[in-house]
């Protein structure tokens, strides 16, 4: 009993085991890749239009309207309660999907489904909080390998189950639910961290040595206290600090201390114009990538309708998840100067994605649309993979973190207005066919964009004087991983 108490307090492989577990069983979904025939199907007797105009967007509204509170009650609370909370909600996902009959009781649904998807920012962050820095890229690594094997797994399980086993939807959902329980279970047993990237404790988390940065944070710390002070004297509360100047979580001290954290975080995290550029990529094609995301199934349910035809869904999202995988392990052996060529590649693959659209939108083949997908998928991995290692290469895990939260913000945003303007039954309401032809042009003029940006950095960089060139490689340091020892890097590019 002592070594298994010695084994959780401390180290890294309990937590990092536990979490890629949780993982693993949170993205088992076998019953995912069938929920729109399952919707519109006897079951939920659902129509397509009012799936695709109605119930679907209630979920991107109410994203957008939990992301940026769930994003700080996530540091707040300390990672693990809100873990706790999306494998709690996941299960209350599909018992709503399986018990709960009506349109009220699947409209509440994607407002369920809203909180599960704006509390995954905890699943990385979690771990980075309680493992030591130079733990972060095998960690990271087992936690991406643990979703991509739950989500490949349920997929497969999924379409032979349906296929193989002639199951029905609703009992394919009731195994789902069995499999998120685990999830839920597994997520109890996380150690809880000790502090968080922004609320308390930062200071002695982030082991600060540059002469500047100490003093911005001494006077943020000291701000604070004269603020709280002010406000005790104020008061007449006679209240007064405990031996060695400890705050209480919610005080006024930690509050602003976070507050000064947070935006220090953000004016450099955006302070290099070439992170601008990727982060404006991931912004614009992640709002694309989740529009075709969310309605693919409606789109292949009208080519070939579920209630008449064998449905390969979950063999498709397999592949994906496979062929995503390739493609983002092929990144990181592959030796590019992204600095030059990155936007080019961000142009070219979005041009990829923006043709596997169309094709998707314009075919009355099942297969084709298949294949299509499959193509914009890994484009948009492969894609992301390397946006997310450039930002993340510059910047410390605190800057990061804010980084990833204000990118998915403004992805979120430009969904919405997608969602209202092309979705919503209030607004155009187009169907689903007019729809991919509009997803297939916004990725279009994002692949125009960054040619025309790429090309313009690829000239600039050629016709550059030699000699200008080799006093830059000089200068630049040495890429190192995100570590939470330093709280923004020096690097500026």
């Amino acid at each position: 009993m002592g070594s298994w108490a010695k084994l959780k307090s401390t180290g890294w492989v309990f937590p990092t085991a536990v979490l890629s577990l949780y993982g693993f069983f949170a993205n088992c979904r076998p019953a995912e890749p069938f929920l729109t025939p399952y919707l519109i199907g006897p079951y939920k007797n659902i129509s397509e239009e009012v799936v695709t105009n109605y119930l679907f967007p209630i979920w991107t509204y109410s994203y957008l309207a939990v992301l940026f509170p769930v994003f700080l009650l996530t540091d707040f609370l300390r990672y693990k309660p809100v873990i706790v909370v999306q494998g709690l909600f996941l299960v209350t996902n599909y018992v709503l999907l399986c018990f709960a009959p009506g349109l009220t009781a699947m409209s509440f649904l994607q407002f369920n489904y809203a909180v599960v998807t704006s509390t995954e920012v905890a699943y990385f962050s979690y771990i980075y909080s309680v493992i030591p820095p130079e733990r972060y890229q095998r960690a990271t690594g087992y936690l991406r390998s643990a979703m991509l094997t739950g989500s490949t797994l349920g997929a497969t399980i999924g379409q032979m189950l349906v296929s193989l086993a002639g199951l029905d939807y609703f009992h394919l959902n009731a195994i789902s639910l069995g499999i998120l329980s685990i999830a839920f279970l597994i997520s109890i047993w996380l150690p809880m961290p000790q502090q968080g990237m922004f609320f308390r404790g930062e200071k002695a988390a982030l082991g600060l040595s540059a002469k500047g940065q100490v003093e911005e944070e001494a006077s943020a710390v000291e701000e604070a206290q004269d603020a709280e002070e002010a406000v005790e004297d104020g008061a007449g509360s006679g209240r007064t600090q405990g031996a060695g100047g400890s705050t209480g979580w919610c005080s006024l001290h930690n509050v602003v201390y976070a507050g000064r954290l947070l935006w220090s975080s953000f004016r450099e995290s955006y302070s290099s114009r070439k992170l601008v550029y990727w982060s404006l990529w991931w912004a614009l094609a992640t709002a694309g990538y989740g529009q075709v995301f969310n309605y693919i199934q409606l789109m292949w349910d009208h080519i070939e309708p579920s209630s008449t035809s064998s449905v390969y869904n979950g063999g498709v999202e397999a592949i994906c998840a496979v062929v995503g995988a390739a493609a983002a392990f092929c990144v990181g052996h592959v030796k590019v100067t992204w600095d030059v060529w990155g936007e080019l590649s961000l142009g070219v693959f979005s041009a990829v994605g923006a043709g596997a659209v169309f094709l998707i939108g314009l075919t009355s083949n099942i297969w084709a649309s298949y294949a299509g997908y499959v193509i914009f998928k890994a484009s948009y991995m492969l894609l992301i993979t390397i946006t997310t290692f450039q930002i993340a290469s510059n910047l410390s895990m605190a800057c990061y973190a804010l980084t990833f939260g204000v990118n998915t913000f403004v992805a979120l945003l430009l969904q919405t207005i997608l969602t209202a303007i092309v979705v919503d039954e209030s607004a155009l309401g187009l169907d689903i066919i007019t729809q991919f032809i509009i997803y297939g042009s916004y990725y279009a003029a994002i692949s125009v964009l960054f040619l025309i940006r790429g090309m313009y950095t690829a000239c600039a960089h050629h016709c550059r004087p030699k000699q200008a060139m080799d006093q830059e490689q000089k200068e630049e340091p040495e890429v190192e991983m995100p570590s939470s020892d330093r709280f923004c890097s020096d690097h500026r590019q």
